[in-house]
């Protein structure tokens, strides 16, 4: 996460710790889509090879051309992106033909409507924004999930005390939260924010630096890290811990992609997957390309986000299943919590939204 991507008015990320807007109900933030300038294999050069010599044997065939692919970010480059970049980079996505060009997002970018319309063929969203989205007659299929945990949190002081989020909306003070964004409705109907003043959250962590009495939405590999940097004493307390909890980062594609060319798919997840694999092991590279994108990051925050976020993609059962893995019944809860919410009129039937999760 966390529109969710178009979900939540996004958070700030932690590069520039700007306030990051959504969609509906995921973590959607950008306003221009920007091409890095790089993709994941050379260009096939147009010209035609030259005849062979008389009484000189024929030139073996050459290799297919690389397919090119455009894969959409819903941000800016950075760590939560960084196995799409170290599949780019290691040569995975090479080794399975594809010519992966990479458009960097941001607040606004409708990632989701671009993948459904066939302007990318691969794009990343949240996992409630892509039921969102499949409720409103979008065709696109979810693929793997990053995220196996959601990193939207609550932040608040260390010193007050708090154990928890209940703690944090019991105790009063400031909460800065879009109000309308599905984690922020769950939180509200199970505790209630009558207790808190509510006020907009503004994708920055001066606020909380400078009052002891503020707690604001973050993402626990973002804002924290940011807040630490300048002093304060940050605690940050996952949403999902509460059961309200995501994919997040998930990959789409559309479906018509999907019946048309199944293969390609299939190489694109394999090759994400590996350069999951690869960044989890190692970073740096990977991190180095990103921050060249990202200038607004410095090398430790891109090295501290890193690591903050591994626990939330690396679980007991990604290393029993694979990296990427999703559930029917992670899904059908999600369905369920959203319809509640009023979110969704209905749960839509899971089977038919995960006929290409591999």
């Amino acid at each position: 996460m966390h529109s969710r991507d178009s979900r939540r008015l996004a958070l700030q990320r932690l590069a520039s710790l700007v306030a990051v807007p959504l969609f509906a109900p995921a973590c959607s933030r950008s306003s221009s889509p920007e091409g890095d300038g790089r993709s994941s294999a050379p260009s096939a050069q147009g010209s035609a090879p030259a005849a062979p010599a008389q009484g000189a044997s024929a030139a073996p065939a050459q290799a297919a051309p690389a397919a090119k692919v455009k894969l959409a970010l819903n941000w800016v480059p950075e760590p939560e992106f960084g196995g799409f970049y170290a599949a780019r980079e290691s040569g995975a996505f090479a080794k399975e033909g594809l010519e992966v060009e990479i458009l960097g997002g941001g607040a606004g970018v409708p990632v989701v409507q671009m993948v459904a319309g066939g302007q990318v063929d691969f794009g990343l969203s949240g996992a409630d924004e892509v039921l969102t989205a499949r409720a409103r007659g979008a065709d696109v299929l979810p693929l793997f999930a990053v995220f196996q945990t959601s990193p939207q949190a609550i932040m608040t002081h260390e010193s007050r005390g708090a154990k928890g989020i209940a703690d944090i909306l019991s105790s009063g003070g400031t909460l800065a939260i879009e109000p309308g964004l599905p984690y922020a409705a769950y939180l509200k109907k199970k505790y209630g924010f009558d207790k808190v003043k509510v006020v907009p959250y503004d994708g920055g962590v001066a606020r909380f630096v400078a009052d002891k009495d503020f707690s604001q939405q973050c993402f626990i590999t973002a804002e924290p890290i940011a807040a630490k940097r300048k002093g304060s004493d940050p605690a940050a307390f996952l949403v999902a811990s509460e059961g309200f909890n995501p994919y997040v980062v998930v990959v789409i594609t559309r479906a018509a992609l999907w019946k048309e060319n199944p293969e390609r798919v299939r190489a694109f997840i394999r090759a994400t997957r590996e350069g999951w694999r690869g960044y989890l092991h190692d970073p740096t590279r990977a991190n180095e390309v990103m921050a060249k994108l990202n200038t607004s990051m410095d090398a430790e925050t891109f090295v501290a986000a890193a690591e903050a976020q591994r626990p939330l993609i690396e679980t007991p059962e990604t290393k029993e299943k694979g990296l990427g893995v999703m559930t029917r019944e992670r899904w059908e809860t999600l369905a369920k919590q959203l319809a509640d919410l009023g979110v969704l009129e209905k749960a839509p039937p899971i089977d038919d939204l995960l006929v290409a999760a591999l």
